[in-house]
């Protein structure tokens, strides 16, 4: 026979089609979201791992102060490991500004990826990063300078090398804007001569390592024999990157990775609240229809018969929603989310790849988190006799009295007081669900303001206008010039990784930065430093050699605000005997203005403004839109969950909104009641969820954080909290206005139904 009460599923859903139809989009919308982006994350991380083949990949470089002979290649190759230069020559451009990294076009390691276009094939062709020609509006044929040479861009490409554009293996972020790769012909390479030319070479070995371990484990034995050699051939290292901690190579694989783990348990936290919400909506409608369901369970309807019956509506929405959702995953938002990865990376092709494994995390989960909650809920409600159903007694536990409030309490205050500790589990889920909307509407507004910040004082806290390193101590007539030493070290791998830090020796009485140290072994760190690593004045810090096992150790006498890199400041006297230099060795000069003395080729680098912001400005172009969307994001969760409690608060106390309205109550005495007793939780919840969100989300940002090298600090603008305060309350608004219109609908014969 068939179940009649499937006769009622029409009906349910015709009287609450609003709601279901809010929570069904919203449903569609967060799976959609995360099944495109599963579906376009798999596939080209799928297309990242098989680039390591594919385009022979290098397993890590090394640079040398001086091109290598014959005989020092020879003596770092064995027969599990190749060598092959990959030189590069990096110089300024004309038509946008930017500093461009050229390589001859490789053959044997490290293989480009032809987007569009040709591979260059005379001296006046280049062919460069495809994302970096996005980035400034390139398109082949278009005409590039680079230093003193003018090309024809003949095509884009993906360097397998450089899927992310970092510069630097101490960059914090990489950069597409001031930053990009090209190739050009053996013959055109060589004609660009020595000026700016890195002698850079990179290995391989014959059978790839199993795994990140096996690599550094091979990596540091390299590494031993490359510093061994390099003394004995008088050839300094200068860089050393194995492929495991070249962030250019594994950034966008761990990127990509990471946020399908993070989308993943965003949908999940979502359908929680939603699941939640379901259940408090379903707990009322068994209230309201107790009498029934008693009567049901006398007849001989079975619990589980009733629970099937009430869980039936939250799973189809879902199911709906997860359909839809995974219809628009796979089309529209699939190259939504691909065209977001390629405005990031510079990655090779990729072919779309059907992924199951979205399916079973944007729809069958989804529907078991749903299942479980809501299965918990009723089976607790349903557990109660028949006769306690048919007397709508539904108290699982002996019904307590109400407790006294004081009779000095005006008596509209106490009836909102009433309500509110009415639906305590109600305004218990509003909270939650605010605070879930409130962290994420914090991220959606935070990110801009913080990089502005991390901009300002950065560009008011520089060291000097014009920084030059040098190959060699060069001398210069510019008036303002001011002789320091440089060199890098690394932290200690401990909790966090390790990672550069730069040592500078200042120059006595310096005029760029000012540093009063105690004695030979003091040093100033930088404020980035102090505050990644928690170090405090007088504490003593441990630094190891870049390429060496040798350390060394500093006390801590003041914190310089330097906020762009980990750096430690001190006397280039000290810095010389620390380092057995010479005791006038200088490396480089800080000046107040450009320094035109100094050939080229005795130049290493020059630090700009745009080297130091490069963080700030790429986040920015990486994140925007993404920004916006966690934005828009968390003012519809917020206004769905607030909307549906609610909602569902009014509809639970219709009987005594109807008697109110029969005892002579306006509408705007009732709205007083109901309304401002929602309003005044709704309130109080912005209120005390914003700062506890700023918490969590200063936790995580940090704790995010330093697994990168370098330091960004957290920073929420005052502004902020008053922006999401509005934002919260405007939406309130609304909702409260839409409130207002159903106690205007209850009827005043609602009064006379159920009466006990």
């Amino acid at each position: 026979m068939k179940n009649p009460l499937v006769k009622r599923f029409p009906r349910e859903m015709k009287s609450e089609f609003g709601k279901y139809l809010i929570i069904f989009l919203f449903i569609a919308g967060t799976i959609s979201i995360t099944s495109g982006w599963n579906v376009a994350g798999n596939s080209m991380s799928t297309a990242y791992d098989e680039s390591f083949e594919k385009y022979s990949i290098e397993d890590g470089n090394f640079e040398l102060y001086a091109e290598a002979d014959s005989d020092f290649i020879s003596d770092l190759e064995t027969d599990s490991l190749n060598i092959c230069e990959n030189f590069y020559i990096e110089r300024s451009t004309k038509e946008v500004d930017s500093i461009l990294r050229v390589f001859q076009k490789r053959d044997k390691i490290n293989l480009e990826c032809l987007m569009e276009g040709k591979f260059p094939v005379s001296e006046n062709e280049i062919a460069i990063d495809r994302m970096y020609a996005d980035n400034h509006k390139l398109s082949v044929g278009d005409t590039l300078t680079f230093g003193n040479n003018k090309f024809t861009i003949s095509g884009l490409v993906a360097l397998s090398d450089y899927s992310a554009l970092f510069s630097s293996p101490a960059d914090m972020m990489f950069d597409a804007v001031k930053f990009g790769v090209a190739v050009v012909t053996e013959d055109c390479f060589d004609s660009l001569g020595e000026s700016g030319l890195h002698y850079s070479y990179s290995w391989k070995y014959n059978k790839r390592p199993k795994d990140d371990t096996e690599a550094k484990e091979l990596s540091e034995d390299f590494l031993e024999t490359l510093y061994e050699q390099s003394a004995l051939h008088g050839n300094a290292v200068t860089e050393y990157i194995p492929e495991y901690a070249n962030r250019a190579i594994i950034f966008t694989g761990d990127d990509i990775k990471g946020d399908s783990i993070f989308i993943k348990i965003f949908l999940y936290i979502v359908v929680v609240i939603i699941a939640f919400v379901f259940a408090i909506t379903t707990g009322n409608t068994i209230a309201k229809e107790s009498t029934v369901i008693g009567t049901l369970r006398a007849t001989g309807y079975t619990k589980g018969e009733l629970i099937c019956h009430y869980m039936t509506m939250p799973v189809l929405v879902t199911l709906a929603g997860a359909i839809v959702g995974n219809i628009l995953g796979y089309t529209a938002l699939k190259d939504f989310a691909a065209s977001a990865y390629y405005g990031s990376y510079s990655l090779p092709t990729y072919v779309t790849l059907w992924n199951p494994g979205a399916f079973v995390n944007t729809t069958v989960i989804p529907l078991l988190i749903m299942l479980a909650i809501n299965f918990i809920m009723l089976y607790g409600k349903l557990s109660l006799p028949p006769l306690k159903f048919i007397r709508r007694d539904l108290s699982l536990r002996k019904r307590k009295k109400a407790f006294k409030l004081n009779t000095k309490i005006g008596m509209m205050k106490r009836f909102r007081l009433r309500v509110i500790f009415q639906n305590l589990p109600n305004y218990a889920t509003i909270f939650v669900g605010i605070f879930f909307a409130n962290a994420i509407l914090l991220f959606g507004l935070l990110l801009t303001p913080m990089l502005d910040k991390y901009q300002e004082n950065i560009t008011t806290n520089l060291l000097a206008d014009h920084q030059y390193m040098l190959k060699a101590p060069v001398k210069t007539m510019a008036e303002d010039a001011e002789k320091y030493a440089v060199s890098s070290l690394k932290t200690i791998e401990g909790k966090l990784e390790s990672e550069e830090v730069t040592i500078y020796g200042i120059s006595d009485n310096s005029q760029y930065i000012k540093i009063d140290l105690k004695n030979k072994n003091s040093v100033y760190i930088s404020n980035a430093y102090a505050e990644k690593y928690d170090i405090k004045i007088g504490d003593k810090i441990t630094l190891q050699e870049q390429f060496g096992t040798k350390r060394y150790s500093f006390i801590v006498d003041g914190i310089y605000n330097y906020p762009a890199a980990l750096s430690v400041f001190m006397n280039r006297e000290s810095f010389n005997h620390i380092f057995d230099n010479d005791i006038n060795y200088f490396s480089g000069y800080f000046s107040k203005k450009e320094i035109t003395d100094i050939d080229d080729m005795y130049i290493v680098t020059e630090i700009t403004v745009d080297d130091l912001t490069k963080t700030s400005r790429q986040l920015k172009l990486s994140m925007g839109s993404m920004m916006r969307i966690f934005l828009v994001f968390g003012i519809v969760m917020f206004m769905l969950i607030v909307y549906l409690l609610s909602k569902l608060i009014i509809e639970k106390n219709t009987q005594s909104i109807s008697m109110i309205k029969i005892l002579g109550y306006r509408n705007s005495e009732i709205n007083r009641i109901y309304i401002m007793a929602t309003s005044i939780v709704v309130v109080l919840s912005i209120l005390l969820t914003i700062p506890i969100a700023n918490i969590a989300m200063k936790q995580a940002f940090e704790y995010y954080l330093k697994s990168y090298p370098g330091w960004l600090p957290y920073y929420a603008a005052p502004s902020l909290f008053a922006k999401m305060a509005i934002l919260g309350i405007i939406s309130y608004a609304v909702i409260a206005f839409f409130q207002t219109r159903e106690i205007k609908n209850v009827p005043l014969a609602d009064a006379l139904k159920n009466m006990e």
